[in-house]
This record gives C-alpha cells, structure tokens and sequence, in this order.
C-alpha cells in the first residue's frame, strides 16, 4: 500500500487544509489548481496583507487596471473590483469541493475594508457588499473579532451570510464570537432561513501569541521564564478547542443542530512559525484535532508535505497541561489580557497599513493607465 503523505494524515485526522494565500498570479498560472489537485488544499483566506502583497505584482493586473482607469472608476471601487474579481475566479476554482464535501470546504475568504473594523453598521454593510459582488455560494465574508465587529457577524449571519471571523485571540473573545455566531443563527430561523446552508469558521491567531509572550520571557530571563518560551500559543489554542467543545454540546447548539445548523469550526491562522529556533510545522502538527481548519502559507505547507509529522489527535486531554503554562506565565507578571489586547491592535494596524499602502500604489497605477 502507498504511505499517506502527511497531508493527507492531517486530512485523515479531520483537519481541512487551506491556502493563506490568494493572487492573480496564483490564479492564471494553474499555481492554486495544482495545489488543490495534489497538494490536499481544500480552501483559500485571504487578508488586506495578502492583497497588497498580491497587487505589488502590477502585470497580473495591468488589463484590469486599464480598464478600470477607463471607467475613471476611484481607488476604492478598483480596489474592490480586483479583489472580488480574484475571489470569485477562486471560487469558481473550489466549486467541485465545496460540492463535494456539502458545502463544508471549497471556501474561499475576503474581508471587508479593514478601516470599517471598529464601525458596526458599515462594517454590516460592506459585508453584504461584497457578499453580493463575489456572488457565489463558497465565499466567505471576513469580519474581525473586535467589540464593533460582534454584533455585526450575527447580524450577517441572520441574513444567511457564511461568515469568517478572524483576528482572535483571547478565550474570552472567542466565547463571545461564538456567542455572536449562535445568535445570528437564532436570528436567521427565526427568519426562515435554512441553516445548512450558513457555514462560518473562528480564525484564532497562534503564532503571533507566541512572538509577544517570548518576548516579554526572554526580557524576564530567569530559567523559569526562558523555558516556557513556545509554549503559549499552544495552550492558548487548545484552551479554544475545549471551549469550542463545550459551546457545541450545549442544550442550546443541540436545538440549532436539530434545525440543520452546522457548527462553527475553529481555524488556526497565524500557523507560519515567526522563530526560526521552532520547528517550522509546530503550528500544524501540534494542533490537530477533528472539525479544524488549519490555513497556512505556502511555505508551510510545503514543510508539512516534506516532513511533518502527524501523530493524531495532539489537542484534545491536554487542556490540564494548557491552563498550566498559562498559570505559570501569569505568575511571572505577565498579563494575558494586556497581550492579547496588543495583538488585537496590532493585527488591525497591520491590515490598515497593507491596505493604505494598497490604496497608494493603485492609486498610482491608475493615474498612470489614465
């Protein structure tokens, strides 16, 4: 018999593997079919970081940048257009999974304009925007987790909206985005709508926990402080997989399932390893468990492929050991709140600068084409 390739152990293991990446390029060069065909991918996330990376590559969009220069379309709508014309050719690409496996998979991602993430009603609005735009079963409408960003992911899952949340990364935030996804699906049945047709994913961040928590342990330097370094990001995202557990065998998750809902599946974002001193598949390998969505850049999944090891299920009976390390970092004076605090605002500023950054050179690119 023929050995199962890592990937495939993952997928085995009831992980869905997606792509942390999306481009033209990737697009029109059979790049992203490739992967889909032999590489175990199973979906695409995208970010503004990812599309301003993407529209560095002025030649994949020159034709339509010409175009849109023509239409004397603004920076916004061109910015607009590009992105959801690249999701929807994704999406069009992921059809025969998103078939295949019930709607589940064959999910490709966009997010709305990351200067909305503190604005409810626009964020709302934005979203369906572009959820009308890209027009196709599989996509799958990124909203940050921030407190504005709440009330807005059930209020688009009550229209039948699939949602990704994304930028988590405390527990107590992540109950409350699972709190919000419960109550839009309420929202949407109470409407009428059918439920098995909303899926959603909750993007929990890992490895920027680690970068901040090592930080603050290498600048304590005791022996105690140094050899819990890599080891937060770990605890921190098992810790959501017990939650995740425990709000989907709730009485009131059972009443949802009984109408058709799906659950809401944690994804693990942020699994590219930032400390070369790590094992460059830690974020995959150490976080397997059934009902996951693990989405990671390339060069991750090319080192999954090449020789990562999967053992199995490597979250679940380990949360005694994760509160654990979380105890003992809190008791070296470091605030788990006031690092995931950082890291919201951070991860928010980061997306604001891409798309800054995005908006300036198409800016720039269209006056030129003009």
């Amino acid at each position: 018999m023929t050995r199962h390739t890592p990937l495939q152990d993952l997928a085995a293991e009831g992980v869905s593997i997606w792509l942390d990446d999306l481009s033209r390029e990737r697009l029109t060069s059979g790049n992203l079919a490739q992967l889909i065909e032999t590489g175990g991918v199973v979906g695409v996330t995208t970010n503004p970081s990812i599309f301003q990376a993407a529209l560095a590559d002025g030649e994949a969009y020159a034709e339509q940048v010409t175009e849109l220069a023509a239409a004397r379309a603004t920076v916004d709508e061109a910015v607009f257009a590009l992105t959801t014309q690249d999701v929807r050719d994704a999406c069009d690409l992921f059809a025969p999974v998103h078939d295949a496996t019930g709607g589940v998979d064959g999910r490709v991602s966009i997010e709305v304009d990351p200067r909305l993430a503190r604005d409810t009603e626009a964020t709302i609005a934005q979203a369906k925007e572009l959820h009308a735009a890209v027009d196709r079963p599989n996509v799958l409408i990124k909203i940050p987790a921030t407190v504005e960003g709440l009330p807005a992911i059930s209020a688009v899952l009550a229209e039948g909206i699939s949602v990704n949340v994304t930028l988590i990364f405390s527990l107590e935030r992540y109950r409350a985005v699972m709190n919000a996804f419960l109550s839009g699906l309420e929202r949407a049945r109470e409407a009428g709508r059918d439920l098995s047709t909303i899926h959603s994913v909750a993007s929990f961040f890992v490895s920027r926990v680690d970068t901040e928590v090592d930080k603050r342990l290498s600048a304590i330097g005791t022996d105690e402080a140094l050899a819990l370094r890599g080891k937060a990001a770990l605890a921190n995202a098992r810790l959501a997989y017990q939650a995740y557990e425990e709000v989907f065998s709730s009485p009131r998750w059972e009443s949802l399932a009984a109408t058709g809902a799906r659950p809401q599946r944690p994804l693990w974002a942020s699994t590219g390893v930032k400390d070369p001193a790590y094992p460059d598949t830690l974020y995959v390998t150490e976080l397997v468990a059934p009902g996951t969505v693990n989405t990671m850049p390339e060069k991750t999944l090319q080192a999954v492929a090449d020789h990562g090891e999967v053992t199995g299920d490597t979250i679940t009976g380990r949360y005694a050991d994760a509160s654990e390390v979380l105890d003992r970092i809190d008791a070296l004076g470091i605030s788990y709140a006031e690092v995931t605090d950082v890291l919201e605002t951070e991860g928010l500023e980061k997306f604001e600068s891409s798309w800054a950054d995005l908006l300036q050179r198409l800016g720039a690119e269209l006056e030129k084409a003009r």
